[in-house]
């Protein structure tokens, strides 16, 4: 029996199929099943239905319109456009929340200009509405571009933040250069395969050097958020808290570790939901779970 493969920018995911009109349609249904835990949906109405049930629950929301890489300008386009009308959405429906694009979606793939000025179209937007933007970061080979532009929209608009991979090996020094800055950064563990010169690849030296970043965090940073669902790593953060009465939040993807995130909210914390929706469910949902492969299960499960 033949197999049919989703291929994401970590690698690939296979499955049995079954008849050619059934195997794409097949594929999609069994991963949306694990999907829909953190995807709000397809459309923007399914975004803000999962940024208002957030909002009711204490948290204000992130939202991030799937897709990336995008190399034609009609595809460029259509995402900055996307991006501009969630923000009218949002402030339609009086939703406390940001937005949180990709370079590669509005640009950075095809030209840094094109980027820089289709990025600062969304930043304007944002700016004329007084919302925040979280740029998120990609693969190591963006990383010094993201950091640049980040870094110029930041003299035009201060609520600008950086996601900050924490399985950098040279993470610590990128990290000072946005905060001498005066950057806001999203400190993440980091989601992409990459060569093992570049990042730390062992759990334990990620883990490691999460800690150390977030404590550079909490000793220089200000308005900052600590994105993790590790419980290790949300107690340092919460032991770090009371001796460093700092400006911060954390953030969790939608569904995921929802009774921590009552937990925190009881105990004072500011927690905000990060809320994917878009075409590209599938691709994304396969790094989600080869992030925690443990996912795969659940996958199994619903093929047999």
């Amino acid at each position: 029996m033949k197999t049919i493969s989703v291929i994401s920018s970590k690698g690939s995911i296979s499955c049995m199929k079954g008849s050619p009109k059934t195997k794409p349609a097949l594929f999609e249904k069994l991963v949306m099943k694990i999907a829909k835990r953190w995807v709000a949906g397809y459309s923007i109405k399914d975004a803000m239905k999962s940024a208002r049930e957030a909002n009711a629950n204490g948290m204000s929301a992130i939202i991030n319109y799937l897709g990336e890489h995008n190399e034609s300008m009609e595809d460029i386009d259509a995402s900055v456009k996307e991006y501009i009308t969630i923000l009218d959405e949002m402030e339609r429906l009086h939703i406390n929340g940001s937005i949180s694009p990709k370079l590669t979606q509005v640009g950075l793939e095809r030209d840094n200009d094109i980027c820089m000025n289709n990025i600062m179209r969304i930043i304007d937007h944002a700016r004329k509405l007084n919302r925040f933007v979280w740029l998120d970061m990609e693969s190591s080979q963006y990383l010094e571009d993201t950091i640049g532009i980040y870094l110029t929209l930041l003299k035009r608009y201060q609520k600008v933040g950086l996601a900050f991979q924490a399985y950098l090996k040279e993470g610590s020094v990128h990290l000072m250069h946005i905060l001498e800055h005066g950057g806001k950064v999203r400190l993440v563990k980091g989601a992409y395969r990459e060569d093992s010169g570049i990042v730390f690849r062992s759990k334990s030296a990620v883990d490691k050097n999460y800690i150390k970043l977030m404590r550079v965090l909490f000793e220089h940073g200000n308005k900052f958020a600590i994105a993790t669902h590790d419980d290790k790593m949300i107690q340092e953060a919460v032991r770090l808290s009371k001796r460093y009465l700092k400006d911060f939040e954390f953030q969790m993807l939608k569904g995921i570790r929802d009774e921590l995130k009552l937990l925190l909210r009881e105990k004072g914390f500011t927690l905000a939901e990060y809320i994917p929706y878009g075409q590209e469910i599938v691709p994304y949902s396969v790094r989600r779970i080869k992030e925690k492969p443990s996912n795969m299960l659940l996958l199994a499960r619903s093929l047999f």
